[in-house]
C-alpha cells in the first residue's frame, strides 16, 4: 500500500519576528514494515537545516533561520510504502502469554525507562479501570487483555480535538471519560505500565482510504501507543479507534514521555502580541496498491 501524506504548518505575526532553532520531527520512521519512497520538507524564511538522530533514534530535522519575518512556513511532502498489512502476524513468547510475566534479564535494563509510571497518584484510578479486565487470581491472557482494553476506550469514552499543547493526567481522562489521541495513549501507556509492561508513545499519521475514514486522522497528526511484547517486540495499539497500528498507521517518532515527540518545537523572538494564531493541515490517505 503507498500512503502520501501532506502536513502544513503556518505561524502567522502581526510584524516581522526572529526565531530560535526550530526541532522538526515529520520524517516517518524506516524498518522493514515501511519505506519513504519520496520527502520533500520545504520551509520559510531563509533558514539553514541539519538533520540528527535523537536518543530514540528518531529523525529531526534542526531548522536555523536566517531572516526575521511574518509568516513561518513548514511543508513536509512524503510517499511511503506500507508492508505492514496484518496486525497480528507475530508469536508471543510462551512466557508472555499470560499476565503477569517477568521480562528476561538481558532485555530488562533497556525496558526500565519505558516502565516506569509518571503518574503514581492516579493509581488507584487505574486500578478500579482495570479491575473488569482482569481474571480473579491472575492468569489473564495477554493479547486478550491488550486488545480488549484496546478496543473499550472508543466505546466508553469521548473522542474530542484538543488544539491547546500538553496531555491529559490519565487520572483526568478517567474522570472526564473524554480526550484526544494523545490523552487515550498516555492513559493506554499508564494502565500498561501499572502491569508491569513496557510502553512507549508514538506520534504520526493516520491515513485514510476509499473505503476507510477516521474522525481522528481528519486534518491532524495522531497518536498511539506501543507495548514491547516477548516473541513480537513494539506492538502498536490505536485506543482512539480501538485498532492494532497496521497499513494505515505511519511512525514518525517514539518516546518515553509525549513531551519528547512534539512535531515542532521552537520559539519566535519579539513581542507576545505579535502572534496571531497558527494553522495546521494534515492530508494522509491512501492512493494506490502497491505492485
Amino acid at each position: 500500500m503507498l500512503l502520501e501524506i501532506s502536513h502544513h504548518t503556518l505561524y502567522r505575526y502581526s510584524q516581522p519576528v526572529s526565531f530560535s532553532p526550530h526541532r522538526l520531527m515529520v520524517r516517518p520512521m524506516e524498518g522493514h514494515d515501511v519505506q519513504i519512497r519520496s520527502s520533500i520538507l520545504r520551509l520559510q524564511p531563509a533558514h539553514r537545516l541539519r538533520w540528527l538522530h535523537d536518543v530514540f533514534d528518531n529523525s529531526i530535522a534542526i531548522a536555523d533561520f536566517t531572516e526575521p519575518a511574518a509568516e513561518l512556513r513548514v511543508e513536509s511532502l512524503v510517499t511511503v510504502e506500507q508492508y505492514n498489512t496484518n496486525p497480528f502476524d507475530f508469536v508471543l513468547d510462551p512466557e508472555a502469554t499470560r499476565l503477569p510475566f517477568l521480562y528476561r534479564p538481558e532485555e530488562l535494563p533497556d525496558l526500565l525507562p519505558y516502565l516506569q509510571r509518571d503518574h503514581p497518584a492516579d493509581e488507584e484510578a487505574l486500578r478500579h479501570w482495570l479491575r473488569p479486565f482482569l481474571k480473579p487470581g491472575g492468569g489473564t491472557a495477554t493479547l486478550d487483555f491488550l486488545t480488549a482494553l484496546n478496543q473499550s476506550i472508543p466505546l466508553a469514552f469521548t473522542y474530542t480535538r484538543r488544539e491547546e499543547p500538553g496531555v491529559q493526567s490519565p487520572g483526568e481522562t478517567l474522570r472526564r471519560r473524554a480526550g484526544s489521541c494523545r490523552d487515550f495513549a498516555l492513559l493506554f501507556m499508564e494502565a500498561a505500565r501499572h502491569l508491569g509492561l513496557a510502553a512507549r508513545f508514538v506520534s504520526g499519521y493516520l491515513c485514510e482510504s476509499g473505503h476507510v475514514r477516521f474522525d481522528a486522522a481528519s486534518g491532524a497528526t495522531h497518536a498511539w501507543a506501543e507495548i514491547y511484547l516477548p516473541g513480537a517486540g513494539w506492538k502498536g495499539f490505536d485506543p482512539t479507534c480501538g485498532l492494532l497500528a497496521a497499513d494505515h498507521h505511519v511512525r514518525v517518532a517514539v518516546a518515553r514521555d509525549p513531551r519528547q515527540a512534539t512535531p515542532i518545537r521552537g520559539a519566535f523572538l519579539g513581542p507576545a502580541a505579535a502572534f496571531l494564531g497558527l494553522e495546521v493541515t494534515v492530508k494522509a490517505r491512501a492512493i494506490t496498491a502497491a505492485s
